[in-house]
Formats: C-alpha cells, structure tokens, sequence
C-alpha cells in the first residue's frame, strides 16, 4: 500500500496502523518535493519519496491525505499505471472534482470528507432526518477543528448538509448559507446554515441542528484522536481493492446505501 502525504498528521496514523496490521502492508510512501523527512525509513525497506510514478509500481492501492494540487498529481499518476485510490482531501473546486471524475472512469477511488465510520452514520443519520423532518425544520452546522485546518467549512459539514438536502427531496433548490452579517433578514426557507470554528488542535467536531416549533433536534460527532479517521481509511483501502472504476464513497463502503 502506498500512503501520500505519509509525514503529515493523518499520514503518520496510517503508517503506525499499518506497521501493526496483518491484512495490510506499507509498500511506498510520499511527500512533497522539498519536505525535511524525505529519505526517512518509516517501514523495512521503504524510505519517504516524492517520485509518485515510481512509486505505484511496487503497491495496489494508495492512499491520499493532502493538499488538492498534491491529490490530484497522485490520481493523474494512479489512472496512469491502474493504481485504485482512497481520497481523504477535502477543499477540491468544482473544476477538480470534474477532473477525479474522470480519473474514476478509468480507476475505483473512494472520495469521502470523512472516514470515520460513526461520522458516515451521521450522514446517513441527517440524511434521513431531513426526509422525516422535512420543511417543518430548520436545518444548521457547527463543526470545530484545529487552527492549522486551511479549508472552511470542513468537507465533512458540507456532505452532512448534502445529505440532508438529498433526505428533503432529489431537485429542490440548495440554499447552503455559510455566513450571516449584517441585517441578512428573516432566515430563507429550507436553508442549511454552517458555521466554523478553528482553535487549539482539536481533531474534529460536528452538531447538526434541526429546530422546529418548540423542540429541536441535535445530532453529534466528537473525535479525540485520528486514528479512527485512519483506520476507515484502511479499510475502505482493503475494500475498493478489486473494485470496477468509478467514484465511491464511504457510505458505500459501509453498505449504508
């Protein structure tokens, strides 16, 4: 298995669990060109690199937590050589999810902003609280993470209000509102509001809201380390091994939907 972004906070999760794995094995590792820990041994014989091409010719599935530009130059190298990979960036354009679509017609990847298994069953969780709930219910997001976190919201916040616009009904307009200032007015109908907060070196924390006519509804995810993250991304990797192409998600690997 090849593990991108290998000296980064989730990178080095992935690595320990995988030294402790007997299903699956470290086989290459990356970083940027330029980063203080290439040459490092982090497993027997592998040292951290940052030849990609060279890299997918010695593993069968990798593994990408790192920056979009990074995640991208790892996918277009994987659809190269036939490589399935398991994505955990989040912050991509519109423009570069067109682009992992197309890599996914050639090569299974399994894209999630999340790969924890207990934050997947809040998906499911939201998803059908906005179906039963409906319209009488107003939706909003607080998520919490660490100050170093570059992208606001979370990819994480943003797929649970996916989610719950796809429980309210397939083809209503998205109202997603991700600041309020000022005199913004009376709230619109159906809106899902998403409010971020960064601090300290919080791993991660998500609350959906949903507030009817005297009662609410709050529904929660709290993390205290990353190794639950890393260990759904594990296995999602063992999952979408001798996969057909094309995009999945970890709900899917759950068998959630």
């Amino acid at each position: 298995m090849l593990v991108a972004g290998a000296a980064g906070r989730m990178g080095e999760r992935l690595c320990a669990l995988l030294a402790e794995s007997e299903a699956l094995v470290l086989g290459a590792a990356l970083e940027r060109p330029g980063h203080a820990a290439l040459g490092r041994e982090l497993a027997a014989g592998v040292r951290l690199t940052e030849n990609a091409a060279a890299a997918m010719t010695s593993i069968d599935v990798a593994i990408v937590f790192a920056n979009p530009a990074g995640s991208l130059e790892l996918l277009r190298a994987a659809a190269e050589q036939g490589v399935p990979c398991v994505v955990g960036t989040t912050g991509f354009r519109p423009d570069e999810k067109k682009e992992i679509e197309a890599f996914a017609a050639r090569i299974p990847i399994v894209l999630a902003a999340n790969f924890s298994v207990a934050v997947n069953v809040l998906f499911h969780l939201a998803r059908e609280a906005g179906r039963l709930l409906g319209d009488g219910f107003d939706a909003e997001i607080v998520e919490l993470h660490h100050a170093a976190k570059v992208d606001a919201p979370s990819g994480t916040a943003l797929r649970v209000a996916e989610a719950i616009d796809e429980g309210r009904g397939a083809g209503r307009e998205r109202h997603l509102v991700l600041a309020r200032e000022g005199e913004t007015g009376a709230r619109a109908p159906g809106a899902v509001g998403v409010l971020a907060l960064r601090g300290g070196d919080h791993p991660g924390e998500h609350t959906v809201f949903f507030f009817g006519q005297g009662e609410r509804l709050e529904l929660s995810h709290r993390s205290a380390t990353r190794d639950h993250f890393a260990r759904g991304a594990l296995r999602a990797a063992a999952w979408i091994a001798d996969r057909p192409a094309g995009l999945y998600d970890m709900e899917q690997v759950l068998g959630l939907r």
